[in-house]
């Protein structure tokens, strides 16, 4: 295992790691069951097959396991002996990063690489896909072992670009198909099959200890269930919660399935059987249908990481029926509803997270959606969506603390279908998730959400309802955020003629709409048209919602902006130096809003060789942000570097170099000594030496930083063409 002490291997993230106490994992791993068994007799030999440098795939043994949602023969404990091996890696002290991802969706796979980097000490400043593709360079080029564990891949195209792999490293995939492996990255496919009876039998014994005649018929009963393990999970935890013994839950077994042969089923899984008899089993333990209905709550989630706060929120308790004696849930009745379901085998609960956190088999809840009556099952959709919003957090600091949200609203979007629908829009929560999808920069899940909720609300209510308007807005924005100009464009003025037509000009709506479509325009070369757009936007957002409102002095600022790419620079400065003195007004000399437009203001002047009025705004946001930010903070770093830089344009050396050499020292404590920030401050120091007459310190610095930037970043890097090429001019002097 690698020390503490040893250097991190570089590479585009190469600050990773830097600032963290290894050893580090991140994500939840789920706990194993009761009576866990590590399969001695049916396990695949994943601790021989998973060395360094190897990827492991454990999939179904049985030929007909499809990875549909009711195929319960690729419910076969993949995810307990891959959280088996995991644990054992980590306490074994095998490896420095363990990672448990949900691997449902790409967009969950990218919210679990941006966690991990995080809990790494990773401080990357851009949407999830850099941030996962710089995570992804870190663990193909680090020394430290690592495993990733991917759990539940449904779709090998949500790993494009974003498979991980190194000679240190070791990843782990279960899937429920095995055809979702793709070839371009071949994993060893290992069949994970039912339980030996001997394995069974030792699983059923363990589960029955409170009442030794309980066992009677144990070994009958594991021939019935096939050695199953989700059937014996099931059986067990009814026959333990009872007065029954295994005999006894024979007879009922025997009988349910002739029952359920009766329609044609033909040959049944034993899971598809018992899981029936455990709805049965909550039904008398909690009388009065509180379990029923929620277990049909339940089944409408992503079933990985259901937060448990969400069941208990008044949406859920006003769902749920009064109990025996006609009192209402209420919070503590939600629980006991839960944890009944739990106790029958229908769920699990992993009260060791915070909050603790609810997982339902999909399997499961497959069955339990077709089971449930439309009338339940529309109500319920409506609950859960309530829920959701319930428990959202208003602000995420960080988009991905919010993952486990959005993977519950899109399942429940996925499964609901239709019952999220009113007469004249969509529930709230669905478009909650795609602006949740946009904070924490997943542009490309995003882009894929927004289509799919634009052509939900066009066929439901046509193109003209607000809420479609609305998505249109965000994929327009969606795209922008990836590049897509034209796309972005032409969904931008679709939006703004939609809601122009609709809700009017002065609608706040509409005025927002505008100012997209000049970003929009800026994204796609077109100056002019963005200028005469956003000067209409500012003119209505100040005749509508007044000058100082803060919508207006943002639009001003976007004014501003545009103005500056166009060509105008004496215009832009003027806007900026009017949005400046406005926001301290209103806002205060040190918000960050305002110290944001006093940098812009800064490098508009610095660009038109106004190097005095520059260094006087600098200097003041440099002032703010050491007081309210304090002098370690990466934005007075930033800022620190751009006073350096723009006293070495005045000429005043003195004053450049240490603030440059300040903000190197800043970089490397921050970033780390080989982040492209780090690397691009030290080649400004070296030019700063060259300028000072120091040609030996800037060689020196420059040869040190080009051998550092040709370890960290791709080859052709532009930074270190441009940096070997100083090199050389300075070495020819």
């Amino acid at each position: 295992m690698a020390t503490d002490s040893q250097v991190q291997a570089t590479g585009p993230t190469g600050s990773l790691g830097r600032q963290a106490a290894w050893p580090v994992r991140s994500g939840a791993v789920p706990p194993l069951a009761d009576v866990f068994s590590a399969r001695p007799e049916t396990s695949p030999g994943l601790g021989a097959a998973l060395v360094p440098g190897a990827a492991v795939a454990l999939v179904p043994a049985e030929a007909a396991a499809t990875g549909s949602p009711r195929d319960w023969l690729g419910a076969c404990g993949k995810t307990q002996l891959a959280a088996c091996f995991a644990e054992s890696l980590w306490q074994s002290r095998g490896v420095d990063l363990l990672v448990w991802v949900v691997a449902a969706s790409r967009a969950s796979v990218l919210s679990g690489y941006v966690a991990a980097a995080a809990a790494a000490g990773s401080d990357h400043v851009g949407d999830a896909e850099s941030a996962a593709a710089y995570f992804i360079d870190w663990l193909r080029q680090t020394s430290r072992p690592w495993l990733v564990v991917l759990d539940d891949l449904c779709n090998a195209a949500d790993l494009e670009g974003l498979w991980p792999e190194g000679s240190a490293g070791r990843v782990l995939i279960t899937t429920a198909n095995r055809a979702t492996l793709s070839d371009e990255h071949p994993a060893l496919a290992l069949p994970v099959r039912a339980f030996s009876t001997r394995e069974a039998l030792t699983y059923l014994m363990g589960r029955l200890t409170a009442d030794p005649d309980q066992r009677i018929g144990a070994i009958d009963l594991v021939g019935d269930l096939g050695c199953e393990p989700i059937a014996l999970a099931q059986a067990s935890a009814m026959i333990a919660s009872s007065g029954l013994s295994c005999r006894d839950y024979r007879d009922y077994f025997a009988q349910r399935r002739a029952q359920i042969a009766e329609f044609g089923n033909g040959k049944l899984s034993a899971a598809a059987v018992t899981w029936t008899l455990s709805i049965e089993q909550a039904e008398r333990l909690a009388p009065g249908g509180g379990a029923q209905h929620m277990l049909a709550l339940a089944a409408l989630f992503d079933g990985h990481e259901i937060p448990s706060s969400v069941f208990t929120t008044s949406a859920v308790c006003d769902f749920l029926p009064p109990d025996s004696s006609g009192h209402a849930a209420g919070p503590n009745g939600a629980w006991r509803a839960l944890l009944t379901l739990e106790r029958t085998g229908l769920l699990t609960i992993d009260s060791a997270s915070t909050p603790p956190t609810v997982r339902v088999n999909r399997t499961v809840q497959s069955s339990i959606r077709a089971a449930t009556t439309k009338e339940v099952f529309d109500q319920a959709a409506k609950a859960v969506a309530d829920a959701l919003l319930k428990v959202w957090p208003e602000d995420e600091p960080q988009g991905w603390i919010a993952a486990d949200l959005r993977s519950c609203a899109v399942g429940l979007q996925r499964n609901a279908g239709d019952s999220l629908l009113a007469r004249d829009s969509i529930h709230p929560v669905l478009l909650q998730a795609g602006r949740s999808m946009d904070s924490a920069g997943l542009t490309g899940p995003a882009i894929s959400y927004w289509r799919e909720i634009a052509a939900v609300a066009d066929r439901a209510f046509g193109p003209g309802n607000p809420d479609t308007l609305t998505a249109g807005n965000h994929l327009a924005n969606a795209l922008r955020a990836a590049g897509l100009a034209g796309e972005a464009l032409a969904w931008s003025q679709w939006a703004l003629a939609g809601r122009t037509r609709v809700l009017g000009r002065d609608h706040p709506d509409t005025i927002a709409s505008r100012i997209d479509l000049g970003r929009a325009f800026v994204a796609a070369s077109r100056p002019d048209d963005a200028l005469s757009v956003l000067r209409d936007a500012v003119a209505d957002c100040e005749r509508v919602r007044g000058g100082d409102h803060l919508d207006t002095l943002a639009s001003r600022d976007e004014l501003a902006a545009a103005r500056r790419g166009a060509g105008k620079p004496d215009d832009a400065i003027q806007l900026y130096r009017r949005t400046l003195a406005d926001r301290e007004r209103i806002q205060g000399s040190r918000h960050p809003d305002t110290m944001t437009t006093r940098q812009l203001l800064a490098d508009v002047y610095l660009e038109q060789g106004r190097t005095k009025d520059a260094i006087s705004q600098l200097k003041k946001v440099l002032s703010d942000r050491e007081r309210v930010l304090g002098r370690s903070h990466l934005d007075t770093i930033v800022a620190r570097g751009s006073l350096a830089s723009a006293y070495h344009t005045a000429g005043k050396m003195a004053s450049a170099l240490l603030l440059y050499e300040q903000a190197r020292q800043g970089y490397e404590r921050v970033l780390g000594a080989d982040h492209p920030e780090t690397l691009a401050n030290r080649g400004s120091l070296a030019y700063a030496y060259h300028a000072a007459g120091r040609v030996g310190d800037a060689t020196s610095l420059l040869r040190d930083t080009v051998e550092l930037c040709e370890q960290a970043l791709p080859p052709g890097d532009p930074l270190t063409q441009a940096l070997r090429e100083s090199l050389t001019n300075i070495a020819g002097d």
